[in-house]
């Protein structure tokens, strides 16, 4: 609600020990991006998430030695349970722009700027969204009208 995020430090003895991560982990085999975060959610937090309580944010792509990582980024603003340090050695909420000063893992960098970038274009979208197609039209290039030509309707036409 204030605009924080949720990072665990990773625990001693992992690779990566004490950097800032988001919560998260792997996609199993046969598995959706959605079920691996409800899942690894409840085992690094102890949290119970639904997939209509996620909403896709952001991703970034990075080499990983011989792999290629994928880091998809989601909103989760409700949950059940109260998150707990289970497989992380701390937990803090912090905003987007004090990740900055983290050390977070090379791969988890590129978010921090599109986090942000995201969270101002989000703060336009809640009053677009209440918003008819007429007044949204300054705010989404794809709704703004053709220019006006001899072959187009006249000003008082709507063209929708």
């Amino acid at each position: 609600q204030d605009g924080r995020i949720l990072l665990q430090q990773r625990p001693a003895g992992k690779e990566l020990a004490g950097l800032w991560e988001f919560p998260g982990g792997k996609v199993e085999p046969g598995e959706s991006p959605e079920a691996a975060l409800i899942r690894e959610l409840a085992e690094e937090l102890g949290i119970s998430v639904s997939t209509a309580c996620l909403a896709p944010a952001t991703f970034a792509s990075a080499p990983l030695g011989d792999r290629h990582l994928l880091l998809l980024l989601y909103v989760c603003r409700k949950w059940e349970g109260i998150p707990r340090a289970i497989e992380a050695s701390a937990l803090k909420w912090v905003r987007p722009v004090e990740m900055h000063a983290l050390p977070m893992p090379p791969a988890d960098r590129p978010l921090i700027g599109l986090i942000i970038n995201s969270r101002e274009e989000l703060e336009m979208l809640k009053h677009v969204q209440s918003l008819t197609i007429d007044e949204a039209r300054p705010y989404i290039p794809a709704l703004a009208r053709p220019p006006a030509s001899a072959n187009s309707p006249g000003d008082d036409e709507d063209v929708d």
